[in-house]
């Protein structure tokens, strides 16, 4: 029986905390993963590079040559420590790093593919994260943010995922800015996204985050568009995503869907 494939994405805010990774936060993600991949194939898309190696050096991460420098320091270090929280549930993990601009050939985009098959079909978690080193001050320069948001989004799409499953610190879609009004109302299903909330600026809530809603809501209406669904909900509250994939039960959280027509 073939297993539904599900793009997991968690942000830096998840695994970040008080400017260091987060491993308490690392060892209940790999446990979920365990969990998951009993029904599910997983590919996990990983920010947390950039973090990682502030710890090791601290640089103004404002600097686009220095936030560069910290992600190659970072990215060696964040597998290392997700191989040895996967290892207590005998799952080996594999390192990709792809940019947005490996889906605009079609070449590259069928290479990445069949070494994601060949992962998966061997029972190894692939983790996938943009290749900052090369990529950040381009997209940086170009006012983009949420790099890995956009990636994963693409990532579920050229890679045939069912859905995307964002782990963030946005809890959801709200109708209106819950920081601002306590009383505003998530929205639990969503089959489209007004034009005027993509145009917003986006507003990460973490010192390493690059996103904050607005780039969530990109990868989603562009899932939306080519009929694939994505899930967003808190990345400290596990048992919320659990409940939904496991359990069929949608407590907290926004599911986009394509409408059925």
């Amino acid at each position: 029986m073939l297993k539904d494939r599900i793009v997991l994405k968690v942000g830096s805010a998840v695994l970040v905390k008080e400017q260091k990774i987060n491993l308490t936060q690392i060892h209940a993600l790999s446990e979920l993963i365990a969990t998951l991949r009993k029904c599910y194939e997983i590919i996990l898309v990983s920010s947390g590079a950039v973090a990682t190696g502030f710890t090791s050096l601290n640089l103004d991460k404002d600097i686009v040559e220095n936030k560069q420098a910290l992600a190659a320091i970072g990215q060696p270090l964040l597998m290392k420590i997700y191989a040895e929280s996967l290892k207590q549930y005998q799952i080996t993990s594999a390192q990709l790093l792809i940019s947005n601009y490996e889906f605009d050939s079609r070449k590259h985009t069928q290479n990445a593919r069949n070494v994601i098959e060949v992962l998966l079909k061997n029972k190894v978690l692939p983790i996938i994260n943009e290749n900052d080193v090369t990529t950040t001050g381009e997209l940086a320069f170009l006012g983009f943010g949420g790099d890995n948001d956009q990636l994963s989004a693409k990532v579920t799409h050229y890679f045939d995922a069912s859905m995307l499953v964002i782990l963030s610190d946005v809890e959801g879609y709200y109708e209106d800015n819950p920081q601002i009004n306590p009383n505003a109302k998530m929205r639990k299903i969503v089959h489209y996204i007004p034009k005027e909330d993509l145009e917003s600026n986006p507003t990460p809530n973490d010192a390493f985050a690059t996103g904050g809603i607005v780039t969530k809501l990109k990868a989603a209406d562009f899932l939306l568009k080519n009929k694939r669904s994505m899930f967003l909900s808190s990345g400290k509250k596990l048992e919320v995503l659990k409940e939904f994939l496991l359990n069929q039960k949608h407590t907290q959280g926004t599911l986009f869907v394509p409408e059925i027509v």
